[in-house]
């Protein structure tokens, strides 16, 4: 394994069911706007990764349990990301690491879900 690690590691658990709050066109983009289960808000954070429905992406503001995401015209074509609506329920998983940095620093912590 040489190659530049692209993405973030996933493991295709779901840590949370989340809901879009909001969905706009930003010129060719999206942008989408989720709120996530509280108990997942403290591994959420701005530039950081998150997996939505199944889709690596990267966080663009984080305000409480609630983040948003810039999505580019490929991802919306190559997922069915572009399908999401105000409502709808997405299935969330956490950056891997973020879990484990967090046992690592308190091991007796009990399980977040």
């Amino acid at each position: 394994m040489s190659d530049r690690l692209g993405g973030h590691l996933v493991s295709g658990h779901v840590d949370g069911v989340g809901e879009v709050l909001r969905f706009d066109p930003v010129g060719d983009n999206r942008l989408l706007e989720i709120r996530a289960p509280e108990a997942l808000a403290k591994y959420i954070a701005r530039k950081g990764s998150i997996t939505v429905n199944g889709v690596s992406l990267t966080t663009n503001s984080v305000d409480g349990a609630c983040f948003s995401i810039n999505l580019i015209p490929h991802t919306l074509d190559a997922t069915t990301l572009g399908s999401l609506k105000p409502s709808s329920r997405v299935n969330l998983e956490i950056d891997l690491i973020a879990r484990y940095v967090e046992r690592m620093l308190d091991p007796d912590a009990p399980e977040s879900n």
